[in-house]
């Protein structure tokens, strides 16, 4: 059964407290995004599977413990998703990244998949779907569904900086065995579908079009 992560560490909740603030600019925004999700994913991997095995020191045989198991990929959701992968590359070098293209539909507001490229063992890897906002959910779940009914993924993990109740819930709802980690669930949505209080258009301020 998958679970909620509100990660509370003092020094991801000083990060996100500057990236919430309207004046922050477009140059520190990215880049504390990026660290906010290298924190986050440090949390996010702590359940990966090791293995012991034995290595020369300068002064005695040791045995110490290395990642073992699945390998792992993160697939961002564009264009916001993006933001979040450097900060995960730096700290697992070898991970594969794929990523999903989504819009809303204006009529029905509900996701559409208009580009995807992932690795070609995606569905033998630990899969880390990122997205700094969960708002409805909508895209987080139509991503998940993709990954799980198009390319038989059975371990996948989301995480998000910020989640709106509503969005949570419905991942929840449609993908009770996957893991949710965020930084901070929020009040509520808007009228306009944006998270209360937010920090704004996510993608808008990392790439500075608006």
């Amino acid at each position: 059964m998958g679970e909620l992560h509100v990660l509370d560490h003092p020094l991801l909740q000083h990060k996100l407290s500057v990236i919430r603030d309207k004046n922050t600019s477009v140059k520190e925004f990215r880049e504390i995004v990026s660290e906010i999700a290298n924190l986050m994913s440090y949390e996010a991997t702590r359940d990966l599977p090791t293995e012991v095995v034995e290595v020369e020191t300068p002064i005695a045989v040791a045995k110490v413990r290395r990642l073992a198991g699945k390998k792992m990929a993160v697939v961002p959701i564009l264009r916001a998703g993006l933001g979040m992968v450097e900060g995960i590359v730096q700290l697992i070098p070898s991970v594969k990244v794929g990523h999903i293209g989504l819009y809303r539909d204006p009529e029905t507001l509900e996701p559409v998949t208009y580009y995807i490229k992932l690795p070609k063992d995606i569905n033998e890897r630990e899969v880390l779907i990122v997205d700094p906002m969960l708002a409805t959910g909508g895209s987080a779940a139509s991503a998940i569904h993709y990954l799980k009914d198009e390319y038989g993924c059975t371990s996948i993990k989301l995480m998000c900086i910020i989640a709106a109740p509503e969005g949570v819930e419905r991942v929840r709802r449609e993908h009770p065995d996957v893991d949710i980690y965020v930084a901070a669930v929020d009040e509520k949505l808007n009228e306009n579908k944006y998270i209360v209080p937010g920090l704004g258009d996510a993608g808008d301020r990392i790439f500075g079009t608006k």
